[in-house]
Formats: C-alpha cells, structure tokens, sequence
C-alpha cells in the first residue's frame, strides 16, 4: 500500500522532527519502503522484548510507553503525540524494545525497515544530526533519572512539577518524561503557573515509579504547605523558589 491510498505525503511526513531536513525524492522513498498500519486504542505496537526490527513512524494518534518492574509494579515512562518516530534507539541498537507501547488514542503509523532506516542515518547528514542529538540527551536524562530515582518521593513530585511548567504543552518526540529539565534559578516558573495532570494520579505514580496513595499524600503535603493549589485534574503552583527546594532535598 503507497502512500498515496493511505492520504501519507512527502509534506505529512516532512512534520517527523526526524525527517524534517529531507528533500522529497528521500521522504517518498520512506514512503514506498514503509507499511502503513492503524491501531485502535488499547491496542500494543509491541511488547517489552520484542524485536526492534522496524521503525514506528506516528504520523496520527497518541500512544503511551510502560514496564513492569521485577516486583510488579508498572512504571509509565512518557507519551507520544503525533508526528514523530518512536523508540529510536531500539531500532538502532537492535536490542529490542525494552518497554510496552499502546495506543491511547486511534493510531496511524508506517513501519520503516530497520536496514532502510540505518541507512538514512549513513546517507543523510539532517537524519544522523537528529539522532546524535538524541543519544545525547538520552545520557543526560539518564543521569538526571539515577539522581531525581533516588530522592524522596516528595523530591521526585517537585522535579516533576517544576518540569512540566518549564515547557510548552505536550511531550517531546524524544523524551521518556515529559518536559523540558529546569536546570538553574533562571528557568523558574513564574508563581501562578498551571500544570496538567498526567490523566490521573495513577498515571503520575507511574511515572514518578511511586504508588497513587503516595502521589496523593505528598500532593496533600504541598498543597498544605502553600506551596501548590490543587484544582481537579491541574496544579497552580504558587511559590517555585520553595518547590525548587523541595526539589533538591
């Protein structure tokens, strides 16, 4: 199937961050050598393990991506909203998938090869570029993930929050959390900025790999503390300079 049955085009696919820098003889070979697939809400792209033999082009849908600890508990590492590639480096490395990805919502993808996609990573400067900026954020979210893992559950909340105000609306293509790290005193929110909940506090436990009843507790703590104002499923957080702290400790 081209893309001209499924309504895919150069110009659609040119909105991947990944194949933004591409002319159009090089985004319709993508085209004519990727699958296109839909998936109804629910449904799993793959699995943890899986092999990581072709890569998942989003070009409609919203999908989520998740693991189960050795003790059960399943930890949500971010979602992905349309256009974007996922899981990048599985492909690259060949290691397969090392979590679970469900559509949210009803889904669009084209499966690109992974032998055709290595191959735009030798060949085109604009797809290696991209990807040599990911693994190097990858490496720093990996050290800001062992440090923000070992702090308290409260620490993890406050990181989180102050995140997710640091940022526009929606997750990264490339980001197992969302939002952008609020590195130093500069990047601070200003008071009265509004964060949206992740869907629920369930959906927060796992991100944070705590459980909802802590979730709930330590947003209480905040919450009485003055520091953030609770409103359904958003948080206005009232003093970032104190949430900082609480951040750090």
């Amino acid at each position: 199937m081209t893309g001209s049955v499924t309504g895919d085009t150069p110009t659609r696919l040119r909105g991947v961050p990944l194949f933004a820098g591409l002319d159009d003889a090089r985004l319709r070979a993508v085209l004519d050598g990727s699958t296109p697939r839909r998936y109804r809400p629910g449904q799993p792209l793959w699995h943890a393990g899986d092999a990581a033999d072709r890569l998942a082009i989003l070009l409609a849908g919203r999908v989520a991506a998740t693991a189960v600890t050795a003790a059960g508990r399943t930890l949500r590492f971010g979602e992905w909203a349309a256009p974007c590639a996922l899981d990048k480096v599985a492909v690259i490395d060949a290691g397969g998938h090392t979590a679970t990805f469900v559509a949210q919502t009803p889904c669009r993808v084209r499966l690109l090869p992974r032998d055709r996609f290595l191959a735009l990573v030798d060949t085109a400067p604009a797809v290696r570029r991209h990807v040599l900026r990911l693994l190097a954020r990858q490496a720093r979210d990996q050290q800001r993930r062992w440090t923000d893992g070992t702090g308290s559950a409260q620490a993890r909340l406050a990181a989180w929050l102050l995140t997710e105000a640091g940022t526009p609306a929606g997750p990264r293509e490339d980001a197992g959390r969302t939002g952008t790290p609020v590195d130093d005193p500069g990047d601070r929110p200003a008071p009265g900025v509004v964060v949206a909940l992740p869907g629920s506090q369930q959906v927060l436990a796992e991100l944070l790999g705590v459980t909802r009843v802590t979730v709930n507790r330590e947003l209480s703590r905040l919450r009485r503390d003055g520091l953030i104002a609770v409103d359904g499923g958003t948080v206005r957080i009232l003093a970032p300079e104190l949430l900082a702290r609480r951040a750090e400790a």
